[in-house]
């Protein structure tokens, strides 16, 4: 295999892993701890028992979508979560 060729399949490799990546935003997480007011809690955990399509993973990540994209992000993935949230309540 000549230079060209090994550069070429190694951006192949790149661009796939970044529509892995983009494929499966959802799969992606990180551990968030904070601190809310209780009616806040109460609230989540009453819309949560009422809707078994959601868990509190789920509402916390559309509520940090929804107040980023509302608030001016322009992030591709952010944008994709909150319209899919929005449509597939």
């Amino acid at each position: 295999m000549e230079f060209n060729q090994i550069e070429t399949r190694i951006e192949e490799i790149k661009n796939d892993r970044i529509k892995c990546v983009e494929n499966d935003l959802d799969l992606m997480s990180i551990s968030l701890e904070a601190e809310v007011p209780e009616a806040l809690y109460v609230g989540m955990k009453d819309f949560i028992s009422s809707n078994e399509k959601w868990n509190q993973s789920k509402l916390i990540s559309s509520a940090i979508a929804n107040f980023l994209f509302q608030n001016g992000s322009d992030d591709r993935a952010v944008a994709e979560k909150y319209l899919n949230d929005i449509f597939n309540l």
